[in-house]
């Protein structure tokens, strides 16, 4: 039988698997196509929403909703990365586990997506939505362009759906003391919920060639048989069966329009 918790006047639903952050009703956006899945923790966030696997201090699944508003909001970025406080110590990963570890703290829900909202981006920098990532070449270079894509993307088509989250081959190394999880892939899926179309990618955790960003394009069906999440789950299975197995011959386009 669910209970609840309040803290701090908010109230937690409390499973033997899943804790949800905050009225999960807050967090309808983000769950309309579904939830990949719902072991660990649940973590509603202003801009984001979250599961958190606390073996590996690392999300599973991060899901955000990119609309034009949103893209075009004006805020700076302000680096303030810290722990979860929603976490307790020992379920989390903390800034010293990074410290000196040869890792970024890799956004899996972007800063640059939350410059529309100070809460959405003072969120975007808690380590529950960080992986360790490779920065040269990957968190710096291909990752980030995918990201600023993404944003064009939304601006082309208005509003879209962004999954991203970490894979791990069951012998991952870690960082600190806490033994965060260092993914070996990283995936991303973008979904158009207007023209129905999605494209994904799945990429290794090494410095890459963003010239060659559309070699890492597969289809959602291949990213959930890796992952074994199921997305865009709400939908009809027939819609789902049409959008998940078609793996885009290119990138989308619009993402170089200035």
């Amino acid at each position: 039988m669910a209970k609840f918790l309040v803290r701090c006047g908010v109230a937690f639903l409390l499973t033997a698997r899943v804790v949800f952050a905050g009225p999960l009703e807050d967090c309808q956006e983000y769950v309309k196509y579904g939830v990949p899945s719902t072991t660990g923790d649940i973590l509603c966030r202003k801009g984001y929403l979250l599961a958190h696997d606390p073996i590996r201090k690392t999300p599973t699944w991060v899901v955000e909703h990119l609309t034009v508003d949103r893209v075009n909001g004006a805020l700076s970025r302000k680096d303030q990365f810290k722990a979860d406080p929603d976490l307790p110590k020992g379920r989390r990963a903390e800034l010293s586990d990074y410290r000196k570890s040869g890792y970024d703290q890799g956004h899996m829900a972007p800063s640059a997506d939350m410059a529309w909202d100070e809460l959405a981006m003072s969120e975007s920098f808690y380590l529950s939505n960080m992986v360790p990532q490779v920065g040269t070449g990957m968190n710096r270079g291909i990752w980030k362009d995918l990201e600023e894509k993404v944003r064009k993307w939304a601006l082309e088509r208005e509003s879209v759906y962004i999954f991203t989250g970490p894979i791990y081959s069951g012998k991952e190394a870690t960082i600190g003391k806490n033994r965060v999880a260092v993914p070996d892939h990283l995936y991303k899926i973008v979904f158009d919920p207007q023209e129905k179309k999605a494209i994904a990618f799945i990429m290794p955790n090494r410095k890459l060639k963003s010239s060659e960003m559309s070699k890492y394009i597969v289809s959602v069906r291949d990213v959930e048989t890796t992952t074994g999440l199921d997305f865009l789950s709400a939908l009809p299975v027939d819609e789902q069966e049409l959008i998940e197995t078609v793996k885009s011959s290119d990138l989308w386009p619009g993402a170089d329009a200035q």
